[in-house]
């Protein structure tokens, strides 16, 4: 099984006079693909797009190819996200964490530009909102402006960060909540990437 899909997994997609490279479902002979719910289709294409790294083998292609919705989850797979979305309660930990993670490798005699996310990361700044003023019409500007001089520190940070790392990017206060943001603004629906001489299309996740 291996063997068939490193030779039948990938196919070229022309779009607008532009040709992509795709990895194909009906690749996997295994199993019932054609009947798997549009969810697992997405984690299948990642498999087969990540085939060749080494936390992906043709038994979780198989595994997933022949999944059973009664049956207990008995196959752990890898999954490699598209991008990795964030608001700011959890992405400035992570940042912290980057930023730490560069000090130590210049220790190390390391070179600290080295150290990025692996996937685009965005984070949405929407957990710093608090309500002080209510019930009348300038309570937004006055709550924002309340909300910038309490986490002035936080925001400078982060947009430190933006510039810093590459693959990371910050979306400011007052734009929306990070479910909003994510669907109006950051989804992508298909990627588009550069692979040495050619382009790679694949889903959203």
């Amino acid at each position: 099984m291996a063997e068939a899909l490193s030779r039948n997994r990938n196919s070229i997609l022309s779009v607008n006079g532009k040709d992509y490279q795709i990895f194909r479902l009906d690749a996997v002979t295994d199993g019932h693909v054609d009947q798997l719910p549009y969810c697992l289709k997405i984690l299948l294409e990642n498999l087969l797009r990540h085939a060749d790294s080494s936390d992906v083998t043709a038994d979780d292609i198989s595994a997933l190819a022949n999944w059973d919705p009664i049956a207990e989850p008995s196959h752990e797979i890898s999954f490699h996200p598209g991008r990795v979305i964030l608001q700011d309660f959890t992405g400035v930990p992570a940042l912290v964490d980057l930023a730490a993670m560069r000090d130590a490798i210049v220790k190390l005699g390391g070179q600290p530009n080295s150290i990025n996310p692996l996937s685009p990361a965005e984070l949405v700044i929407d957990h710093s909102v608090q309500v002080d003023h209510y019930g009348n019409p300038a309570a937004l500007k006055l709550n924002n402006a309340i909300e910038f001089r309490r986490n002035q520190q936080r925001y400078a940070f982060l947009r430190w960060g933006q510039g810093a790392f590459k693959n990371f990017q910050v979306v400011p206060p007052n734009t929306g909540i990070v479910h909003q943001v994510n669907l109006e603004y950051l989804a992508r629906v298909i990627f588009d990437v550069n692979a040495g001489n050619s382009r790679i299309a694949y889903p959203d996740t």
